[in-house]
């Protein structure tokens, strides 16, 4: 029996949003806000619509400074803030980037914190995003083959006055990320939050079968 169609849901802190151009503290997006595709055995999202480098974190780099973001791509046995629901964890991702941008050649650079580190640039926005986005596989092991499971893609901007004790030897503090998107973002924060799903894993095999042709 086929699923039903996807529902996708993104909210982000009313700051978020207004800063961002927005006028209300949730926006509903498209079909297909995030795009699950296979990469081996691991799973990696696209998410075309949804925008981060924007508002007060935009503002931040072009006057200069450095903005880092923490992302958490997580998959879900059940739908994520569903009424009655306590929604079982199957998998994580999760990693800091620092985020730049060249004034003059009007281009982004990134800097994966965790391990191992990575860099890039000359990147578009759009560019810069999406290879965050890539930065953040999701294991599949958890997940079976046939039974259904929803994703949940979370993007903070950090407040560097408020900034979090997470850089240490060998590298970034996991636990302590982990910790941080077990709270509510402060107020004032620029924060994005988007759930999708159902999707199955049996599905993205055949897609990803089709796409190398067979």
């Amino acid at each position: 029996m086929p699923l039903p169609a996807c529902s996708t849901r993104i909210r982000m802190t009313r700051r978020g949003l207004l800063l961002g151009g927005f006028g209300s503290a949730r926006v509903c997006l498209g079909a297909e806000a995030l795009r699950p595709r296979l990469n081996g055995d691991r799973l990696v999202v696209a998410a075309p619509q949804l925008r981060f480098l924007a508002g007060r974190p935009l503002e931040r780099l072009h006057n200069g400074a450095s903005v880092w973001f923490d992302l958490q791509l997580s998959a879900w046995a059940e739908r994520p803030g569903a009424a009655g629901a306590s929604p079982r964890l199957l998998e994580r991702a999760i990693e800091r980037f620092a985020v730049s941008y060249d004034l003059w050649e009007e281009k982004y650079s990134v800097s994966r914190l965790g391990r191992p580190a990575r860099a890039v640039s000359h990147l578009t926005s759009g560019a810069a995003e999406a290879w965050c986005l890539e930065q953040l596989p999701l294991a599949t092991t958890s997940l079976a083959s046939d039974h259904p499971f929803w994703l949940r893609l979370e993007v903070r901007a950090e407040d560097p006055k408020e900034r979090s004790p997470l850089l240490g030897e060998p590298g970034i503090n996991l636990s302590r990320l982990i910790e941080l998107f077990s709270r509510p973002s402060r107020s004032g924060q620029a924060s994005w939050l988007v759930d999708e799903g159902p999707f199955r894993l049996a599905d993205l095999k055949a897609t990803s079968r089709g796409a190398g042709g067979g």
